[in-house]
């Protein structure tokens, strides 16, 4: 490939990135508050952890460590964060079993959202499930496409890119 890779990305990719992520919490959080308050700190202690997991274990040893990613986590992480060991970012294992965590902050909502309808159908519960699902693989999927092919990561090694890229 003989893209350019961006040392600092363009501001509206980082915008972009982040309105799909916080649009995805947002609508997680409505769908489950119709399960009650309880189930609503949960999952937003859970979107919280996943943030500070990826804050703390992936952009630490991350090229973009300091910088403007496409997400804007790499210059957030080291505001909070000691630099890692970029070594550690090529090397580690990444499965479908790891990423699980990640497909939960969209399928936790939409499973609350299932028990919400079974209880009592509600077309706006169902119509923010077709959202969330569309945002959460369509949106994160356009996200990538536009994101990953200018990553210098992904030129160093990147465990993700080589499962959700391949041709």
């Amino acid at each position: 490939m003989d893209n350019q890779c961006y040392e600092s990305y363009p501001g509206w990719m980082v915008v972009l990135s982040n309105v799909l992520t916080i649009s995805i919490y947002i609508i997680g959080t409505f769908i489950l508050y119709g399960l009650g308050i309880i189930f609503t700190a949960l999952y937003l202690l859970f979107c919280l952890f996943m943030e500070i997991r990826l804050l703390k274990k992936g952009c630490v040893n991350c090229y973009y460590y300091g910088k403007t990613c496409a997400f804007g986590k790499g210059r957030l992480s080291s505001y909070i964060f000691k630099k890692g060991d970029p070594e550690l970012f090529s090397q580690k294992d990444v499965s479908w079993y790891t990423v699980l965590p990640d497909f939960l902050v969209s399928l936790i909502p939409i499973a609350g959202g299932i028990l919400i309808l079974v209880h009592e159908f509600n077309w706006l519960i169902l119509i923010l499930m077709v959202i969330i699902f569309i945002l959460s693989f369509a949106g994160n999927a356009l996200i990538r496409s536009l994101t990953c092919k200018y990553c210098r990561q992904r030129e160093l090694g990147c465990p993700a890119a080589e499962i959700f890229n391949k041709s």
